[in-house]
């Protein structure tokens, strides 16, 4: 190991830190789950040539790699254990070009989501995945976990929004992958395979994104409050029905608006009550705005339109609370599930059949415009009970049974592998494995990770 160090430190100098604080941080990330024992070093990569010499050595001595963001990941993907390198993407944050015409941008892994965003506004145009995490995850993060948001019911998950991409691979050689042009079909979607990978296929060094024109024009805002979770996510579900297409529709259950409202200081909820927020854009706004007002009335929601944007924003600021308002409550274990959106009220039908079961409060917010729903367990200390577990895994198997899936938008890590071989089969995992074995057949790419349980 000691051997290992000293070679990376002959090839990159200062870039490679083995102070103590440094590898105890990326042990872990927010999920709270924190790998077993020390890594061996944190590289901090500052360009592409960094990356390949990186993992060039790993390749020579069969030493494991993590790539790292942010650390903002919520399923323990990132993390950094015992005889493990971490490779760390999160210095390489420039835009390297931005084309209006095509369109386009071509940038670095590290930069941030809303930096992004910023520097794009003044060209026109922007990046349309927008997790809540903005502010803090990495392109680079949202492209390994294959991210969303609250905007993607309308314009689209991440895999809908790159391009191409420049990877290196696990022995050190940089492939770039599909096509500066809006059409391509040449061989296999290495691409598509690549986003959600979770950095077990390839270290991604650089992204051409697929952009869209900020069009002028206002935004519209209304929240509905229902007497019981099930009408709200019924009245979701009707939206979607009618054919209306939101921007943003956005469901917290009682349990979660009130935390949110208690963290920033608002008055009181109704009790009991459950929110959903939605949002319409483009020249259509105010009269898709009127549609899914009749629509959610007829629910049995109670409507209020946003008298203003400042109103608009704060009804955003309480969905974008949803984190550290579980926080306050306690430890909170963030998860992430995705049905049809036909199946919602069925879906809430079984979170509350799960508490019942296991004694829990289960506070959950939901992209409802999508069907992908964040239910958190809350608990005391920093180990998760078992009891959270048993109940997790009773969530995950009913969004299977439901036509779901485990994962809408944080990814697999380590904290849901057990599960993964339920929803794919053996056949389908048997093949999966396979690819990874293709790209990294010394299985030095985040070892431990999405494929770590057999079926």
């Amino acid at each position: 190991m000691s051997d290992v160090v000293a070679q990376l430190r002959d090839a990159l100098g200062e870039r490679v830190d083995t102070d103590a604080a440094a590898l105890e941080a990326v042990r872990a990330d927010k999920s709270g789950h924190r790998a077993a024992g020390r890594p061996l070093a944190l590289v901090q990569a500052a360009s592409v040539a960094d990356v390949q010499t990186t993992m060039r050595i790993a390749s020579a001595t069969g030493t494991p790699v993590v790539t790292r963001g942010a650390g903002t990941g919520l399923a323990g993907g990132a993390n950094t254990g015992t005889g493990e390198i971490s490779l760390s993407v999160r210095g390489m944050d420039r835009i390297l070009e931005v084309r209006p015409d095509d369109l386009l941008a071509v940038v670095e892994p590290g930069i941030l989501n809303a930096d992004l965003g910023r520097a794009l506004a003044p060209h026109g145009l922007w990046w349309a995945p927008d997790p809540a995490s903005r502010e803090i995850s990495t392109v680079g993060g949202n492209i390994a976990t294959g991210a969303g948001g609250l905007l993607c019911a309308k314009y689209g998950v991440v895999r809908d929004a790159v391009l191409a991409l420049d990877v290196v691979l696990a022995d050190g050689r940089l492939i770039s992958t599909g096509h500066r042009s809006v059409k391509g079909v040449t061989g296999y979607d290495l691409t598509a395979l690549m986003i959600g990978s979770e950095g077990t296929l390839g270290v991604v060094v650089g992204a051409t994104l697929k952009l869209r024109r900020l069009v002028p024009g206002s935004t519209r805002t209304l929240t509905a409050q229902f007497a019981d979770v099930r009408a709200a996510a019924a009245g979701a579900a009707a939206v979607t029905a009618a054919g209306v297409q939101p921007s943003i529709m956005e469901l917290m259950d009682a349990v979660s608006l009130a935390a949110a409202h208690a963290l920033l200081g608002l008055p009181s909820p109704t009790p009991g009550a459950t929110q959903l927020t939605v949002q319409t854009d483009g020249v259509a706004a105010a009269a898709e705005q009127a549609d899914v007002a009749e629509i959610l009335t007829a629910a049995g929601g109670s409507v209020r339109l946003a008298a203003d944007d400042a109103e608009a924003a704060q009804l955003w600021a309480v969905r974008r609370a949803m984190h550290p308002a579980m926080e306050s409550l306690g430890t909170a274990l963030i998860e992430d599930v995705s049905v049809p959106r036909s199946a919602l009220p069925a879906m809430f039908d079984e979170i509350a059949r799960i508490e019942a079961e296991f004694g829990l409060t289960i506070p959950t917010v939901c992209h409802a415009g999508d069907g992908n729903l964040h239910p958190n367990f809350i608990f005391d200390g920093d180990e998760v009970p078992d009891r959270v577990w048993r109940a997790a895994d009773a969530l995950f198997r009913a969004a299977i049974a439901l036509g779901g899936t485990l994962t809408g938008e944080h990814g697999i890590g380590v904290l849901k592998s057990r599960w993964l071989a339920d929803e794919l089969g053996p056949d389908q995992w048997s093949l999966q494995r396979g690819i990874k074995g293709v790209f990294d057949p010394a299985g030095i790419l985040n070892p431990g990770k999405v494929f770590a349980a057999q079926p």
